[in-house]
């Protein structure tokens, strides 16, 4: 039996909680916390952990005031806020298709938003604003495309995932066909984007990513009780009470522009979305989609793995993508032979 508490307020409002839930959910919010400040203080000019803080706290010198809050630290929140958003989106997608392969990597809504800014890049050379605009026009019209293929008196587990395989290919080629039709200007700033980078993020990146978190996460949050019912099937869902349908698309509609937005501030980072509600799921060991553990766990990894990215290898420094697409992928072979031995595929 789980070690669950039941909150009452005031008011009358009751909540349960799951007590290693939340321990794992401080812990790893503690945890992006240092790794935020470590990465902050990482560069060609080191700044001591101890400063960082005095200096986010105000108390720096001019020097340290400007490397961290004007070059470091937007850098920073947008990693923390494009791991976030992927973890919270892939812990839906997940949820929703009731598959650990069911991620916005695995689905192709990552390359739907790479198409989208590909389009800008190469056919419009558009600016950044139009580039962030662009993918998410692209993952939306992805994954409504998704949504549509897949339907059949509803949209269902293995269907889902398998339509988003078939469209992730056919996007993929679009994608390729959109580099060879790009001049080599064009071509090389859209191959840098679609690897996966923080570099060069500034406060411009941080506030609309920002501000579409603030909206989504308390709206998916809100159907967090219609999403673990779910998971039990649409008939017990229905007999329950949940809208199935409607909360379905509600959240596909949520995780979609969440991945979207995070592969507009950084490109499309792979895996994160995949490999961050299964973390999630193993360290709070308790059922249903674990929103918030994956949506922190996502914010850790990222961090964590854009630090590896500057230090882990000597002078050469590489796009965060690179080390979460290796380290993905080889947690997608594990997560493979694992679900075969199960029997599941």
């Amino acid at each position: 039996m789980r070690n669950t508490r039941t909150l009452r307020t005031p008011g009358g409002l009751s909540l349960r909680a799951d007590v290693r839930a939340l321990v794992v959910v401080v812990a790893l919010l503690l945890a992006a916390c240092a790794a935020s400040v470590v990465l902050i203080g990482t560069g060609d000019f080191p700044i001591s952990f101890g400063d960082v803080l005095k200096t986010l706290a105000g108390n720096g010198t001019a020097g340290q005031d400007f490397i961290v809050n004007e070059l470091r630290l937007p850098r920073v929140l947008v990693g923390l806020l494009v791991g976030a958003s992927l973890g919270l989106g892939g812990a839906l997608f997940q949820s929703i298709s009731r598959n650990p392969l069911g991620s916005p990597d695995v689905l192709g809504l990552s390359q739907g938003a790479t198409s989208g800014a590909l389009v800008v890049i190469v056919l419009l050379s558009g600016t950044a604003a139009q580039v962030t605009v662009g993918a998410l026009a692209g993952g939306l019209v992805t994954g409504l495309a998704i949504y549509l293929l897949a339907w059949k008196q509803g949209v269902h587990g293995y269907r889902l995932v398998l339509v988003g395989i078939g469209v992730s290919a056919v996007v993929t080629a679009v994608n390729g066909y959109l580099l060879t039709k790009a001049d080599l200007v064009d071509a090389t700033r859209a191959v840098v984007w679609m690897t996966g980078s923080l570099d060069g993020r500034d406060w411009s990146q941080v506030w609309p990513l920002l501000a579409l978190c603030a909206v989504l996460v308390p709206l998916v949050l809100v159907n967090a009780r219609g999403l673990r019912m779910m998971e039990m099937g649409d008939d017990v869902s229905y007999a329950l009470g949940v809208r199935v349908e409607r909360v379905r698309l509600l959240l596909m509609v949520a995780a979609v522009l969440l991945t979207a937005a995070a592969t507009a501030a950084a490109g499309p980072v792979s895996f994160v979305a995949l490999t961050a509600p299964q973390l999630a799921r193993r360290l709070t060991r308790a059922p249903g989609p674990n929103l918030l553990p994956s949506l922190c766990m996502g914010a850790t990894l990222l961090v964590t793995a854009d630090w590896a990215s500057q230090r882990a290898f000597g002078a050469d420094q590489l796009p965060v993508g690179v080390v979460t697409g290796v380290l993905g992928g080889v947690y997608l072979l594990w997560l493979l032979v694992t679900e075969r031995r199960a029997g599941r595929i």
